[in-house]
């Protein structure tokens, strides 16, 4: 019995861990009473030495002390703070003004809103509740087919997991041992390619099935100007003078800027797009202002609207982001600011209360923990793993799969996509990363691009059944009975189980579709990171023989 027991400690590891799960422990006990109980058991049988945990009080405390996580309470204070400012519904309402006189027009604004509260508030939960409050009664009441307008409101608030700040990319970061600016980074381009395929997919039904995606009626818009437009117009014209102003701005900074900037080592490109960015948005706020205040009537009310709701947290967003991906702020510092931005938003807007910020923190506080407890529950689980060589076993174990490193990944992904059906993304993160990031390290894999593929399939364990929490949190919301619609005072059924299940199929179907771009195009991702140029030793020792007065001229700008 001793010597089986040699001989597959690891899969007996494995098992009693899948005992705990099965027994309805939380993970975190369930992790750390696996790895202590197998840990005693391997010191009686002689497999493990006595002093195996004896680490283990540092490790905590290292836990306790890692800046990276820090970005996790901060980020999410950020984002609850913001939703509880009721931003989402004054963003929804918005958007789909300018998106309603077309069909699919309110989807397309719950997929934009989406986008908008993930790169804000990074939180799942606030973004598929704030929606499945706000625009599912206004689909319903204009006749939206049923399971397209579930599916774009749980498939909306899943891409918080896949938009930076999202806090699976920090954990990731953390287990992978990598950059959580890089895996902002890497992530950026394929978050806004998945936002563009869901929009794509609502044209696709607005042109094949118009009847599922009506437009808004004239009755339904609210921003109506005295002669009787929509006021499309203005907000063009205002959006092209601000666009103009910011490339123009652009320009200047750069031709100014390129000598020095050449010679830093991050790429300018970076500075210059989101400084521009910021500039056009400062632009557009500024003569919307001024049209208010000084009652020019240049603007519309839509132009106004659009101004004073979007450009707020858009400015939130390249100032918080765009510090973090220049260098010039950690994650950490980033996430700070962006809760600080929070407060002060939330302040000017005079929504910002007692209770309100009680049950913000009290929130945060609720997920910091439950991440820690989950942290040092895998930690304890490691030490036993790793003592019983459990790395080399899932090696071997792996190096038996067809197809060497593809094999190894379609391998990965088919696992964690059907793990996602049953386990929560923070415990596929804890319990499952840190046995395969060894493996993919090996065969030379970029851990960021496997990180954020790994982060790509994760975000569809929100959506698929049975255990899907972007299902269960518009469930929650969702009309249960039959009721009358006080606009229209017509009866609209009840939204069903299985309606919010089937809607969820076809972006099921798109995220796995970019998943699958993802892993046969790497460039996707490593083209969105920063390249830090790198000097050989000759270029260094020519820099250094160089005139002091060579620097400014272009010449040694050109070596770096």
């Amino acid at each position: 019995m001793i010597e089986l027991l040699h001989n597959n400690f690891v899969p007996v590891l494995f098992a009693g861990l899948l005992g705990f799960l099965l027994m309805g422990f939380p993970v975190a006990f369930s992790l750390a009473a696996t790895g202590l109980a197998f840990g005693f058991l391997g010191m009686e049988i002689g497999l493990f030495h006595e002093t195996l945990f004896q680490a283990l009080p540092l490790r905590v405390l290292g836990i306790m002390s890692n800046e990276t996580l820090l970005a996790i309470p901060f980020f999410t204070l950020m984002g609850i703070i913001l939703e509880r400012s009721r931003m989402a519904e004054e963003l929804l309402e918005t958007i789909a003004q300018v998106f309603g006189p077309v069909r699919g027009g309110l989807a397309v604004a719950v997929i934009l809103v989406g986008a908008l509260l993930a790169a804000t508030t990074g939180v799942v939960a606030a973004a598929v509740i704030s929606m499945g409050l706000i625009s599912l009664p206004i689909m319903l009441r204009y006749g939206y087919n049923r399971t397209i307008a579930t599916g774009t409101i749980t498939a909306s608030g899943t891409l918080a997991q896949a938009l930076p700040p999202s806090l699976v990319l920090i954990v990731l970061a953390d287990q992978l041992g990598r950059s959580v600016g890089d895996m902002y980074q890497g992530a950026l381009i394929p978050g806004l390619m998945l936002v563009g395929l869901y929009l794509v997919f609502i044209a696709a039904v607005a042109i094949l099935r118009p009847k599922w995606v009506p437009a808004l009626p004239p009755e339904a818009r609210i921003y109506v100007e005295a002669n009787g437009s929509s006021g499309h117009i203005s907000l063009v014209l205002l959006l092209a003078a601000a666009g103009a102003v910011g490339y123009g701005w652009s320009q200047v900074h750069e031709s100014i800027m390129n000598p020095f900037l050449q010679r830093s080592l991050p790429a300018p490109g970076d500075e210059v797009l989101i400084t521009s960015m910021t500039m056009a948005s400062f632009f557009a706020v500024a003569v919307a202002m001024a049209n208010r205040v000084l009652k020019l009537g240049l603007l519309s009310r839509l132009s106004e609207q659009v101004t004073f709701v979007l450009i707020p947290p858009l400015i939130l967003i390249f100032l918080v982001l765009g510090t973090i991906f220049l260098g010039i702020a950690t994650p950490t510092e980033g996430g700070a600011m962006g809760a600080m931005g929070a407060f002060i938003m939330t302040g000017v807007r005079r929504r910002l209360t007692k209770s309100m910020l009680n049950e913000a923190l009290e929130n945060t506080t609720r997920l910091s923990i439950f991440v820690m407890f989950i942290l040092v529950g895998s930690t304890v689980f490691s030490f036993t793993f790793n003592a019983a060589d459990g790395h080399i076993w899932v090696e071997h174990l792996f190096a038996k799969l067809p197809g060497g490193e593809l094999g190894f990944l379609i391998f990965v992904n088919v696992l964690v996509f059907v793990l996602g059906m049953f386990i929560d993304f923070f415990e596929i993160a804890f319990i499952i990363i840190p046995m395969l990031a060894p493996v993919a390290d090996k065969m030379g894999i970029d851990l960021i691009w496997f990180g954020i593929l790994l982060a790509m399939n994760m975000q569809t364990s929100f959506l698929t059944p049975p255990f899907g929490f972007a299902l269960f949190y518009l469930r929650s919301v969702a009309s249960r009975t039959d009721y009358v619609d006080e606009v229209t005072k017509k009866t609209i059924p009840a939204v069903t189980t299985a309606q919010i299940y089937k809607g969820s199929i076809a972006f099921i179907v798109l995220q796995v579709i970019m998943v699958a771009v993802i892993l046969f195009n790497p460039e996707i991702v490593s083209g969105g990171i920063t390249k830090v140029k790198k000097l050989s030793a000759d270029k260094v020792e020519q820099l250094l023989e160089a005139p002091v007065t060579d620097y400014g001229n272009g010449k040694s700008g050109s070596d770096w």
